[in-house]
């Protein structure tokens, strides 16, 4: 039986593999099966970083000893979400840290991040198609791209501070009805008990 089973692996050793394509690959070229080509098209389709002209805000809220705490982050952390994440988890908050994100006045994304707890929200969808952080946002929960054509709506986590007050249907509304995501942001840092702190950075800024 030993001596068929090495009979068996030689022949099939001998046979290879004969996809289409295969013989022409090497270990670091993928490009004649075709491969290379899907990633390209998902590089062409992700949005451009927002440059520091278009980034609003990018801050952290946290309480420390009870004293709620608005801390400006580095603007690089409005492209990736992963970075702000990791950014939020190194924060000294009491009970887990909230990050928010400004970008050109237009829309803004919302993690709360609790331990290995993340939640996530941004306020439109349509977003996706424009900046990397919403890509980012819409990958992460799992929904799909939008497309020209589709309804603007606020996506994810829509209930992250139903715990402290703010419910689903609230949060949506502001998403809905504000024009402005630095005001939405402020209305949202009010009810959450950060709206002294908050107000004071967004008045700062030059914009």
């Amino acid at each position: 039986m030993a001596g068929d089973d090495e009979d068996f692996d030689a022949d099939l050793a001998d046979r290879g593999d004969d996809r289409p394509g295969v013989d022409e690959a090497n270990d670091d070229d993928f490009s004649a099966l075709g491969l290379d080509d899907d990633l390209d098209d998902d590089d062409d389709d992700y949005p451009d970083d927002a440059g520091e002209d278009e980034i609003d805000l990018v801050v952290a809220l946290y309480r420390e000893d009870g004293t709620p705490v608005v801390q400006s982050l580095e603007l690089d952390l409005a492209n990736d979400l992963d970075a702000l994440i990791e950014a939020l988890r190194r924060m000294p908050g009491d009970a887990g840290t909230v990050g928010m994100v400004s970008i050109d006045q237009d829309v803004f994304v919302i993690v709360r991040v609790r331990g290995r707890v993340v939640q996530l929200m941004l306020s439109d969808s349509i977003a996706a198609q424009d900046w990397p952080i919403a890509r980012d946002a819409v990958d992460y929960l799992g929904v799909d791209a939008p497309d020209e054509e589709d309804d603007s709506e606020p996506v994810g986590d829509l209930d992250l501070f139903a715990d402290v007050g703010l419910p689903e249907m609230e949060m949506e509304a502001i998403c809905e009805e504000s024009d402005d995501s630095l005001e939405a942001l402020e209305e949202i840092g009010e009810k959450l008990g950060f709206g002294k702190a908050l107000s004071k950075i967004v008045a700062a800024l030059d914009l």
